[in-house]
């Protein structure tokens, strides 16, 4: 039987730690036959879990007797015990599966084995990572990432998609869509972490000379802008306008307002029952067509996809 083993470290996040638990236990093969025997280690005999205190049943030395190992995010980002790191790099030399949830990434990451591969956290903490361990490929927008025997989710509710799809690579999708439904989830959901990070309006830099424009920029994106349009309106060249608006802003005046579009449009998706098409000319985009095009690339799923996970009800 193919054992799970999740590791527990002081600051584990429950809901993390619960997870793979609960997804994994309750896994079933067509024949009735429980799919995973899952236990749960910890360095120490007890481990601080924030609002309550756990007790693990087996020491590291259950690592290595693992096919799966699950890393469960952390509260704190602090120094990982070299005895979890020796261990963890003990396991994967010998094959062993490594997972992490949300910043569990971390405690990876410090082992060296996300060196030189694409890896995932929770999209709050992907800067901290990135700047942490440079020579790790952090992309914040997906659920998870798999490297073959190296894999990594972004937070809560992504460590799912990672338990199922391991499942489904484990036991094929028809074993997982049955965990799936025990889990009241979908087996793939669409989009990444995109959608569910909050786009908030193109900063605006306080007493900078631009400030009137990305004000005035703000408040007409819904019309159809051209560069020149918004040299006019500042009453400077297209190139120098391009000059400082990447010098004050980082980005030029067009990708800011494509961006300011997405941000009221998703606002129109949250709170109005407008057609999406309508919503398209509202926030200043000629064709339907390249707004979702332009959503979907920005926010990472679809505008109607957008709206049946954050409409008001």
């Amino acid at each position: 039987m193919h054992t799970v083993v999740v590791l527990a470290l002081d600051k584990v996040v429950p809901f993390d730690l619960a997870t793979p638990i609960e997804v994994f236990n309750r896994t079933r093969l067509p024949d009735g036959r429980a799919g995973y025997r899952v236990r749960v280690c910890g360095p120490t005999p007890v481990v601080d879990a924030g609002a309550f205190t756990i007790k693990p049943q087996h020491g590291l030395e259950a690592l290595a007797e693992a096919d799966t190992i699950i890393v469960p995010g952390r509260d704190e980002v602090g120094e990982v015990p070299v005895e979890v790191i020796d261990a963890l790099r003990a396991a994967a030399a010998t094959g062993t599966r490594l997972a992490s949830i949300c910043s569990g990434a971390f405690v990876l990451a410090a082992t060296g084995l996300l060196d030189g591969k694409r890896a995932t956290t929770h999209w709050a903490a992907a800067p901290q990572l990135a700047a942490l361990h440079p020579e790790v490929e952090v992309d914040p927008d997906v659920l998870y990432v798999d490297n073959g025997n190296i894999l990594t989710s972004a937070g809560a509710a992504a460590g799912l998609d990672l338990c199922l799809h391991l499942i489904r690579r484990d036991h094929g999708s028809a074993v997982a869509a049955d965990a799936a439904r025990l889990s009241v989830m979908p087996l793939e959901r669409e989009g990444g972490q995109a959608q569910f990070i909050v786009h908030d309006q193109p900063p605006t830099p306080r007493g900078s000379v631009l400030e009137p424009l990305l004000r005035w920029l703000e408040d007409n994106c819904a019309k159809d802008l051209t560069l020149d349009d918004i040299a006019a309106h500042a009453g400077m060249s297209s190139r120098t306008l391009n000059r400082r608006f990447r010098e004050q802003t980082g980005t030029s005046p067009l990708q800011w307002l494509l961006r300011a579009r997405i941000r009221q449009a998703q606002y129109l998706l949250e709170v109005t029952d407008h057609g999406i098409d309508r919503i398209a000319g509202q926030v200043g985009f000629g064709s339907p067509t390249s707004f979702r095009d332009r959503f979907k690339r920005v926010v990472g799923t679809s505008p109607q996809a957008y709206r049946g996970s954050f409409a008001r009800k």
